[in-house]
């Protein structure tokens, strides 16, 4: 059964930082793209960032370009986000999601086949 698993969320203050992971069991996860997905309250879903299998390449919205950062440890079969300079429109459900036998990465959510159940990351001003 193919399970993701995300942790690491929590409250923080405007400027702080937080580390989630998403642990991955029942497939070989390395040969798939892997991204981080966030939804805020009456809002849709919307794309974060995404990593290639090999890790060799990655992708991001640009509202967290240069304060996020996607990372995953294939042997661990996990995936990191590492969130800097954190603003209170980052407060959302992270989730992350596995893009089923394709190491390619893409932003839209209907290319990702597993999901996890998600985070919550709340910034408070």
């Amino acid at each position: 059964q193919v399970q993701l698993v995300e942790s690491g969320g929590g409250l923080v203050q405007a400027g702080g930082s937080l580390r989630l992971s998403c642990a991955a069991s029942g497939r070989t996860f390395s040969r798939d793209a892997m991204g981080w997905f966030r939804q805020a309250p009456g809002k849709e879903r919307e794309f974060v960032a995404a990593i290639t299998g090999s890790g060799r390449a990655t992708y991001y919205a640009d509202s967290v370009k240069g304060r996020f950062t996607i990372s995953r440890d294939n042997a661990e079969n996990t995936v990191y986000l590492q969130m800097n300079s954190l603003k209170p429109e980052d407060t959302a459900v992270y989730y992350c999601a596995a893009r089923a036998g394709s190491p390619y990465i893409t932003s839209s959510l209907d290319d990702y086949d597993y999901w996890g159940q998600g985070t919550q990351v709340t910034v408070s001003s």
